[in-house]
């Protein structure tokens, strides 16, 4: 299911992207030899001329694209450019006009991305986490402890803002430079907390990537077959609330007890339909009980109005444009290298059974992402083009045909590299 979500997706952005590249080149009189969903190496599933275009579906499911006359792409159709320039080609073409046509497709995607999510706010309304549906306020891993905050805190405001949802407060620390956090400790006490420049690194390199997590009591949802749990009567309900007369307040304080007392026999009271039971059980040798807890918080939703959603859905697409940006340094570090991946990462974001909502947004994110990676300044992607049109505006110098080719050949080559490394990373953290 996430397959087809995932190539329904991409087919759908391929198809609006090249869009933005097919509508200005027409507008302007220049001839599109090929409209392309994914790429035809050696031979293509369907093609069909209409006019001066060839529309067809590769077999190749990496992108698509489509090939302007006159201009150095990822066809490398130098044979075309070693004849004199004619009117419709894209070569003779006003710099400025060509410049349009090379940001047609990030602005298509930019566009895209932003009015999902406003038809998303306008059809499923608005996700919202308040302190009130945390009563037992957060928890704190090692790093948040370090940095000030408390078991039970609640969070008041963030740099002066109050949040829709209280987690995001993890993601504001790893990329958006908080400087001070207002909380309302457990005993009801207002404090303000403030937050040292490199939280984000720490958090990052740490991998304590949600130093703050919501307290929900030891409540257990479901219990694994042929484990300890099992094996010892827990069932599907049950409230843990000490463990050998230790008190049991939440899972955190569950979960270190059981990681203390590894291949040990434990005595558990528990809570069941309003009595109260002891229960025996020996823990396997990594402390595991084998139970699923409950989650007990649950998303508030409002209803949106069409302007409330198209205001809500502007700033939800820009700050996700800005997150993932603002995100993007860390790439360049040895651990974020690790952690890039290709389709199946990307598959990864969309829902395990089809849901509208959920296809929607992750088409949204993606759409987004699209728009700044194909501005990258890299030949072989719009921003390589972008960028040496910029240059030609500038100095009023053209680069030579023979630098470009050399310029996408490598643009290619890199993009490959990074295609095989990203997929790569996909099946050692599969087979792992």
């Amino acid at each position: 299911m996430k397959g087809i979500q995932l190539l329904l997706s991409l087919s759908l952005l391929i198809i609006l992207h090249e869009l933005g590249h097919f509508i200005p080149a027409r507008i302007f009189k220049t001839r599109v030899e090929k409209f392309y969903l994914f790429f035809d190496v050696k031979f293509s599933l369907f093609k069909k001329k209409i006019g001066e275009t060839v529309y067809g579906i590769g077999w190749l499911p990496l992108g698509g694209y489509v090939k302007i006359s006159g201009m150095i792409d990822e066809s490398m159709d130098t044979k075309q450019m070693q004849e004199p320039p004619k009117e419709w080609e894209f070569r003779s073409k006003p710099a400025w006009q060509r410049l349009i046509i090379m940001l047609g497709g990030v602005t298509v995607n930019l566009i895209l991305g932003f009015l999902i999510y406003i038809m998303i706010l306008f059809v499923w309304g608005k996700n919202i986490l308040p302190n009130s549906s945390l009563p037992m306020g957060l928890g704190v891993t090692p790093l948040a402890e370090k940095v000030g905050f408390e078991e039970g805190d609640q969070i008041i405001l963030v740099d002066g803002k109050k949040l829709d949802i209280a987690l995001d407060i993890n993601k504001l620390l790893l990329i958006r430079g908080v400087k001070k956090v207002e909380v309302e400790r457990a005993n009801g006490r207002q404090e303000i907390i403030q937050i040292p420049e490199d939280i984000g690194n720490r958090m990052f390199e740490s991998g304590e990537l949600s130093i703050l997590y919501p307290r929900s009591p030891a409540i257990v949802d479901s219990v694994l077959t042929d484990r300890p749990a099992n094996q010892a009567g827990i069932k599907s309900g049950d409230k843990i609330i000490s463990a050998n007369g230790v008190k049991i307040d939440d899972w955190k304080d569950l979960s270190n007890f059981n990681t203390d007392n590894a291949n040990q026999i434990v005595n558990y009271v528990v809570v069941r339909n309003e009595s109260i039971d002891t229960l025996n059980m020996r823990l396997d040798d990594k402390g595991k009980m084998g139970v699923m807890p409950k989650n007990i918080i649950k998303l508030d939703q409002i209803q949106l109005s069409l302007s409330e959603s198209i205001i809500e859905g502007f700033s939800y697409g820009y700050w996700t444009l800005y997150d993932y940006v603002a995100q993007f340094k860390y790439v360049f570090t040895k651990k974020g290298a690790s952690q890039l991946g290709g389709f199946g990462a990307i598959g990864s974001l969309f829902p395990d059974t089809w849901n509208w909502k959920g296809f929607w947004a992750s088409t949204a994110f993606i759409s987004i992402i699209l728009a700044f990676m194909n501005l990258l300044p890299i030949p072989a992607l719009d921003g390589g083009h972008v960028m040496f049109l910029i240059y030609e505006i500038v100095s009023g110098r053209k680069p030579n045909d023979k630098f470009m080719e050399y310029a996408q050949m490598a643009g290619f080559f890199l993009l490959l590299a990074l295609v095989i490394y990203a997929n790569g990373n996909d099946l050692f953290r599969f087979f792992s």
